[in-house]
């Protein structure tokens, strides 16, 4: 049976790291001269010796960006379902041992959310639980689709790791993509931020984008929660983790995520910090790597933040997020998942993405349900 843990075991991390700040400038000019690039290119793209050509890279990102998706930047919206979790994760403010009030939303609610929702242009929605398989297990995000397929072009799923068959259902139900992060591909550190939980099971959820593949789903999001580890490595297996899926599940479309830490209740510090710049340097990286991939930018960033790297590399942007179930209509004051840098409305979000130059798609495709 395929599976990326055959080829993610063979990897040792620590030398993975040195790997990657050993590459020089020779290898970061090596790389930045090819047309087509590899794993090892991309370890120089991210390494400290490729730190004085950000702005080539930033440039050659945005030319690539450009050939590939032209002046377009997708909007999506998050819609929290429910906080409600039976695992224990460091950073996470659903984490089970978080004395918050939990709440799920109703059919009802969930309407009144997408009315929102579909009032301000969203038709490509994320919907997002806590990990709660007996409250917001596999049917509650059956019915949830069923609910609102009609409403949407695309909806994606952020919940936890399912086996292939129910993939399979939840596709059948008009599930179209699913993000799952591995937050850290550190195993050891890994353990330590997932100490109790269904989460707590590295391999399962490192599998998670296999059974996807198998399933059939149109598009797989990866990502690394960068802070947990250093995020060169992280990264490196991320992108390492994309090239096997591709290769593996080639008619599934594929996304990358940048999530940095942020703050939340219980909250948790960086044990590494990853500044701006090294931001813009792995997005760039990524475009480079691969002209194809989706990358997407949260409002966990500022407003500057993404003010500047919408041209360089990002194709899919949310705003006016909330991260708390009923947090457009029917509770905004319950408690977030974390806390949102950039606060800016729908509206001003895509006026400044007008003013860059940029065309606003609300929806590129159209799904049988309409």
């Amino acid at each position: 049976m395929s599976s990326f843990k055959n080829i993610f075991d063979t990897y040792n991390w620590e030398d993975t790291l040195q790997s990657i700040f050993s590459k020089t400038e020779s290898d970061v000019l090596r790389a930045l001269g090819h047309s087509k690039r590899d794993l090892e290119d991309f370890k120089a793209l991210i390494s400290p010796a490729a730190k004085p050509y950000l702005e080539e890279m930033a440039q050659l990102s945005k030319q690539l960006t450009k050939k590939r998706f032209g002046n377009t930047m997708q909007m999506y919206a998050p819609m929290y379902l429910s906080n409600e979790c039976q695992n224990i994760c460091t950073y996470c403010g659903f984490s089970m041992t978080n004395k918050i009030p939990r709440r799920t939303l109703t059919d009802k609610e969930i309407l009144k959310e997408v009315a929102y929702l579909k009032d301000k242009g969203y038709d490509h929605i994320l919907l997002v639980t806590g990990e709660a398989n007996k409250t917001v297990g596999v049917d509650y995000i059956e019915n949830a689709l069923k609910l609102i397929r009609s409403q949407f072009s695309n909806i994606t799923i952020e919940v936890q790791p399912l086996h292939q068959d129910e993939y399979e259902k939840l596709i059948d139900s008009g599930l179209f993509a699913v993000l799952v992060y591995q937050e850290t591909y550190h195993r050891e550190e890994y353990k330590k931020h997932h100490p109790k939980g269904k989460k707590s099971n590295f391999d399962f959820r490192l599998d998670t984008p296999d059974r996807l593949g198998k399933a059939g789903i149109h598009k797989i999001g990866l990502g690394a929660l960068f802070g947990l580890e250093d995020w060169r490595a992280d990264s490196f297996f991320t992108a390492l983790h994309l090239k096997y899926l591709q290769k593996t599940y080639w008619k599934t479309k594929y996304s990358i995520s940048f999530p940095r830490l942020r703050p939340h209740s219980g909250g948790l510090d960086p044990k590494v910090e990853m500044t701006d710049p090294d931001l813009v340097q792995l997005i760039c990286a990524f475009r480079l790597l691969d002209e194809d991939v989706e990358l997407s930018m949260s409002t966990r960033e500022s407003e500057v933040f993404r003010n500047n790297i919408v041209n360089l590399g990002v194709t899919s942007i949310s705003a006016e997020s909330k991260t708390n179930p009923g947090g457009y209509a029917v509770a905004p004051e319950s408690l977030e998942q974390f806390e949102i840098s950039d606060e800016r409305s729908t509206e001003a979000v895509t006026e400044m993405l007008k003013d860059q130059g940029l065309e606003v798609v609300w929806k590129d495709w159209s799904n049988n349900w309409e």
